[in-house]
């Protein structure tokens, strides 16, 4: 399941490919016809997400969303506000574990170097995006054979391939689409609705808005659970997911397995903003490496890829990277737990 980052890099995307314009949106699988023709031909505003949940705010009916309120109709489309502009319709997307966007589109389109991330899919080709670097894009179609000559983004006109797979919903503009495939949830809501989906969330790491750390904390100390399975808990924190719950536990120094009422109100802090910083950096490379510069190895270890990357994750029964220790792994609500029994108490 992707974590928060990838979504929120994922509403970033369709905020710059989508937004101000007009789209068709249909549903290729059938599954979401009635939902995508509400959607068909409105007015597609930037998207947001918080946590694992992306929100995408749409002007249907050629209504002015916000017009004549003032700063109200403004803040009204920024959650949590959403419940506070009527004119509005969200399609509120929830990948879980097997959803995914595929993005096509002339060489113009396709020149964000925001695509390439995990769930963000260029034709059938993922890229991964290297910091301080150009991103390698895949251009699938009519598109590759007019980028491959200057001047000619305009030889002909775009077509949108035809849907592969189980395709949910296709967002459509004349320069490109973005289809949806295998999500979780798929819906049109309200603001009211999407105002109560929000309320059931925790704070969100990569908006971290004034009184989050606080929140994170009284929430964490108000349970018995173990601060492992807090730190996954949605309604505790939204957004991080089992790699940054490995790696934000392991460089703050708390055992998976301590109760969250007994964590010191400092090392919860320091967790907090940690997870700013780790989603933060994930959010801008579009790949999550959390290894510490002082730990990271010069080379890459021999049958240890994931210490280029990990201090823990994925790396059981290996040596700690800071104290020698053995990595060990254990399942915590169905999932796979990683820590230093060396670093972490």
């Amino acid at each position: 399941m992707p974590e928060g980052h990838s979504i929120h890099r994922l509403a970033l995307v369709l905020g710059e490919l989508f937004a101000g314009q007009t789209v068709r949106a249909s549903s290729p699988q059938g599954r979401f016809t009635a939902g995508a023709d509400i959607l068909d031909g409105s007015l597609i505003l930037p998207a947001q997400a918080w946590g694992k949940h992306l929100f995408v705010p749409f002007v249907v009916g050629g209504q002015n969303a916000g017009a004549g309120n003032g700063r109200a109709g403004e803040s009204a489309t920024q959650l949590p506000d959403a419940a506070l502009n009527p004119d509005l319709l969200w399609l509120h997307v929830h990948l879980g574990l097997y959803g995914r966007w595929v993005f096509n589109g002339d060489a113009t389109f396709l020149s964000s170097r925001l695509l390439g991330a995990p769930h963000i899919l260029i034709g059938e080709e993922a890229t991964e995006l290297r910091a301080a670097a150009p991103t390698a894009i895949h251009v699938t179609g009519p598109a590759a054979t007019r980028a491959s000559g200057p001047g000619n983004h305009d030889a002909e006109a775009w077509r949108p391939p035809a849907p592969r797979g189980a395709v949910r919903l296709r967002l459509l503009t004349a320069h490109g689409s973005a289809d949806l495939s295998g999500p979780n949830q798929c819906a049109i809501k309200t603001g009211d609705e999407v105002a109560a989906v929000v309320g059931r969330l925790g704070p969100d790491p990569l908006r971290n808005a004034p009184g989050d750390r606080e929140r994170f904390i009284e929430l964490v100390r108000a349970r018995r659970s173990p601060v492992g399975a807090l730190v996954m808990n949605q309604s505790v924190a939204a957004g991080p997911g089992n790699i940054y719950r490995a790696e934000s536990l392991f460089r703050a120094g708390i055992h998976p397995y301590r109760v969250g009422a007994r964590v010191g109100v400092g090392r919860l802090a320091d967790l907090w903003d940690d997870l700013v910083s780790l989603m933060g950096d994930g959010l801008t490379r579009g790949t999550i490496r959390t290894i510490s510069p002082e730990l990271a190895p010069a080379e890459p270890l021999p049958g240890d890829p994931e210490a280029s990357r990990f201090a823990v994750y994925h790396r059981q029964g290996r040596t700690c990277l800071r104290c020698g220790a053995t990595v060990r792994e254990a399942e915590m609500q169905g999932r796979r737990l990683f820590w230093c029994p060396g670093c972490q108490h």
